[in-house]
């Protein structure tokens, strides 16, 4: 009897773990001070995250254009691929932060009355931080994002070297200064007007607030310092229509003479693409976090 107690036991102990995964929170908020509304953001706790007390790596996630904090779990199946490679220890247990980043590109705008970037480093980077058991030395803390979140992620890091670690733009929606004055006006209305100026034409958009962002002239900045060099991981679809921007990103890096991995895949502009660049990321962001 007590052979097949211990049997049905082991069984049971073993579909526990056979089954089980991170935890997901969605939709959490934030009260900012410095933005006119509450931030939302999701998290990713590992699986072993409630019966330990040890303190975990951090990643920030990014979403693109259109999405919100629940889109890298939704369409992203993030949970899917952090639970499969932490299990196979092509990645460590680690705490992913997802933001909704609205249409702020991750940015100040120019008229500064909508700080995301500030908010992001002075407000939510301290409030999880100290709200979860993250490790905040800059060794364990990577950024990630798609499209948008690429420059966003690259736009952060770049003004911030001695915060991140890793940076990993996906798609990233970068942009050279040729295809800003030359953007046509509707599209530049839609998504640059807030972040170079409202109105603007030609050369004229190419604002300090512009300068301050564009990860093309702060590329140019990093490369002049020597301290906190971060581990930057490109991947772009080669159909994708923002391969023009990321290919130019690779060569100014390679002219700076700036270490990074840059990946050209067959694909588009789309979550097939990103889920399947994940497991290649993942394991580059563990490399950065293993000893």
């Amino acid at each position: 009897m007590k052979k097949k107690f211990f049997y049905i036991a082991a069984l049971i102990m073993m579909a526990i773990n056979l089954f089980a995964g991170g935890k997901v929170i969605e939709s959490m908020e934030m009260k900012s001070k410095i933005l006119n509304y509450p931030v939302k953001y999701s998290v990713y706790l590992p699986e072993d995250y409630d019966r330990s007390l040890r303190s975990y790596p951090v990643v920030y996630l990014f979403h693109g254009t259109g999405d919100d904090e629940t889109s890298w779990i939704q369409f992203g199946e993030l949970c899917r691929y952090l639970d499969e490679n932490i299990k196979n220890g092509t990645f460590p247990p680690a705490i992913f932060i997802l933001p909704d980043g609205k249409l702020s590109w991750y940015s100040n705008d120019v008229e500064k009355k909508d700080a995301w970037r500030d908010m992001f480093i002075k407000e939510l980077i301290p409030t999880v931080e100290k709200a979860y058991r993250i490790r905040s030395k800059r060794e364990f803390r990577a950024i990630a994002g798609n499209s948008m979140g690429g420059f966003g992620v690259l736009s952060v890091a770049l003004n911030y070297p001695e915060l991140f670690s890793t940076c990993i733009p996906m798609s990233a929606a970068i942009f050279t200064d040729e295809e800003i004055v030359n953007m046509d006006d509707m599209r530049y209305s839609e998504r640059f007007a807030q972040l170079c100026g409202i109105g603007l034409k030609g050369k004229d958009r190419l604002t300090e607030n512009w300068k301050a962002i564009s990860p093309f002239y702060l590329i140019e900045k990093y490369a002049n310092t020597k301290n906190n060099p971060i581990r930057f991981y490109f991947d772009c679809g080669d159909k994708d229509y923002l391969i023009k921007g990321n290919m130019m990103m690779h060569l100014k890096m390679n002219e700076l003479k700036i270490p990074h991995e840059f990946r050209i895949r067959e694909g588009n502009h789309g979550w097939p693409y990103w889920r399947s660049g994940l497991i290649n990321e993942l394991k580059f962001i563990g490399d950065g976090f293993h000893r």
